[in-house]
């Protein structure tokens, strides 16, 4: 290695050293059991399912999740065996990770507007990737990124005081991008947080690297952009899923639709008249994930 490459290895620790600093909540043991077991030349189902269901609220979160038309099986899952069969160990590690992550949050009472909003989108974007089918993407990662492409957000909130406002001014910002806003007044930005835990929790690179690039339209274009081709779908599903809750609910109203929408419906292949005759069946999945 020489002085250069060594000398950005020193500085991107001492980076990543000072944003753990920021408080990300730590992996949940049962992530690392089912990752070990994973790791077996034959895993065993039949443990991971005893794992999970030492532990209530984990083993109906998983039934109700696996059961979610997000998901997208056919029937509905009525037990923590029958949804580790259904799904699969690494479909299941991700759900469990998504079902643990406002667990992560002490108080989390305190955003409830927040996880509400995340898990419409989440919802909203399982039930897109079924719908249009963009290449190599399935159900499990649009929804699991759905419920962690903003969990950074949350954690700036609870560590530095003044985060409240700037979140409001990148959400009313049409022009700026918004983590170009947010590290006007700020250190960091919730895609860097984000995208630490993500790795942190052990999520698919793809996932991770997404998260990291969700507000940056330029890692959206063919062409212009080195991100992989599933992290950009998976970031036009969500931003996609975000719009149409904007649209039929009002809610979880940003600026991004303006600056990243004409990037994202290109590639999930479908256009604006496409979009608007779902709306229908949008507000049923919303519906169905109050």
């Amino acid at each position: 290695m020489d002085a250069g490459s060594a000398g950005r290895v020193a500085v991107e620790t001492a980076l990543e050293a000072n944003l753990r600093a920021i408080d990300i909540p730590p992996r949940p043991l049962i992530i690392d059991r089912i990752g070990s077991e994973m790791l077996q030349e034959n895993p065993c189902l039949r443990r991971v399912g005893q794992l999970i269901s030492a532990d209530v609220g984990l083993a109906a979160g998983l039934i109700k999740t696996a059961s979610s038309p997000s998901f997208g099986l056919r029937a509905r899952v009525r037990s923590v065996a029958e949804a580790l069969m259904l799904l699969g160990l690494e479909v299941t590690s991700r759900a469990v990770a998504a079902i643990s992550l406002r667990r992560a949050f002490p108080n989390s009472g305190h955003y409830v507007r927040f996880w509400d909003a995340s898990a419409r989108i989440a919802a909203l974007s399982g039930w897109l990737a079924q719908e249009v089918k963009p290449p190599g993407l399935n159900a499990a990662e649009a929804y699991t990124f759905g419920l962690f492409r903003d969990c950074g957000i949350v954690i700036l909130l609870r560590r530095l005081p003044t985060y409240g406002q700037t979140l409001a001014r990148a959400n009313g910002d049409a022009e700026r991008s918004f983590t170009v806003v947010e590290r006007a007044d700020q250190p960091t930005d919730h895609a860097v947080i984000g995208a630490l835990m993500a790795v942190d929790w052990w999520l698919p690179d793809d996932i991770c690297q997404a998260i990291r690039h969700h507000h940056d339209r330029a890692a959206l274009v063919p062409g212009e952009s080195e991100l992989p081709a599933l992290s950009r779908r998976l970031i036009a599903v969500s931003q996609t899923a975000e719009h149409l809750l904007q649209e039929l609910r009002g809610a979880s109203r940003t600026q991004e639709w303006a600056k990243l929408g004409g990037a994202c419906l290109p590639l999930l292949g479908i256009d604006e008249d496409h979009l608007r005759r779902m709306h229908a069946a949008a507000t049923a999945i919303i519906d169905a994930a109050d």
